[in-house]
């Protein structure tokens, strides 16, 4: 029983993983950029929801909302001001951007309002339910509730909305989809809103879930869902997800075998045979590519 109630947190952690993932593997699709600020994206999520509950008593359903809301925002003004004028820069110069980005946001959120920690509230009591003879936590529930809603609606989005049609056509050749008269600018945009979208949502569920926030803690979570997108094949949308489950399964794992000061060290030994065993990821496929 007790490793069924490891799966389900582990389930609970991927499902966080997974939905910064999806931001970087979105971007990733259609401009062939690592956007490293989406880390900090997450963070700000997070402080967001925080505000919002604590300070202006928004209730947590409020509170996502509104967190990716203003983080779909600053995704989009991210990529106008920083990544935009770089479309037809070498890759090295926009990663080199997305670092200096990522580090602008983090320092600024420091200079603002200090370095220390906050303690997330608590939004609503937690009690264990009884499944199949397991105590499942009432929190490990709703953060998989929230993640699932908001992977279908992606799906939704990507494959049932114009702007979704849109985005696909961007990512398999954004010159042919210029000439059909999509505006690649707008679908790059969307692009980043949704992806820092999710990452907002990401933000606010992971301070529920380990109540403990800082300028600072968007750096872990986004290598770590960095991972996870090189792990499902990056690009691609349902190995994003796959990815960041598989990720929170194999960290909760190591830390019920008692090995929790390794779980960090067992992402970067996944990294490492994934680059080695299948560098295209469980979903990607090897393409040629002319020199």
């Amino acid at each position: 029983m007790e490793w069924i109630q490891q799966l389900v947190n582990g389930i609970s952690l991927g499902s966080i993983y997974a939905l910064i993932a999806l931001g970087y593997t979105m971007v990733y699709g259609i401009i062939k950029l690592i956007n490293f600020a989406h880390g900090d994206v997450f963070m700000l999520g997070a402080f967001i929801g925080f505000y919002a509950v604590a300070r202006w008593e928004m209730n947590i359903f409020l509170a996502l909302i509104l967190a990716m809301i203003l983080c779909a925002v600053i995704g989009v003004i991210i990529e106008r001001v920083a990544y935009k004028r770089l479309r037809n820069a070498t890759r090295i110069a926009a990663l080199i951007t997305a670092i200096g980005v990522s580090l602008l946001i983090e320092y600024t959120v420091i200079f603002f309002r200090g370095a220390s920690p906050e303690a997330y509230p608590t939004v609503f009591a937690t009690k264990n339910i009884e499944i199949f003879g397991a105590q499942i936590s009432t929190l490990a529930i709703f953060i998989l509730s929230v993640s699932i809603v908001l992977m279908i609606l992606l799906q939704f989005i990507v494959h049932k909305t114009k702007i979704g049609k849109a985005m696909r056509a961007v990512s398999h050749d954004a010159d042919a989809a210029r000439l059909m008269g999509i505006n690649v600018d707008n679908t790059i945009s969307a692009t980043f809103a949704i992806g820092s979208a999710l990452a907002g949502a990401a933000g606010v569920i992971f301070g529920i879930y380990y109540t403990r926030i800082d300028p600072l803690m968007g750096i872990m979570p986004g290598i770590k869902a960095f991972i996870a997108a090189v792990l499902g094949g990056i690009g691609i949308i349902p190995g994003a997800m796959v990815g960041g489950l598989v990720l929170g399964v194999v960290e909760t794992v190591v830390s019920a075998l008692g090995y929790s000061l390794w779980r960090d060290a067992a992402a970067f030994v996944i990294l490492i045979l994934i680059l080695i065993l299948r560098p295209a990821g469980i979903f990607g496929k090897n393409t040629r590519e002319k020199v």
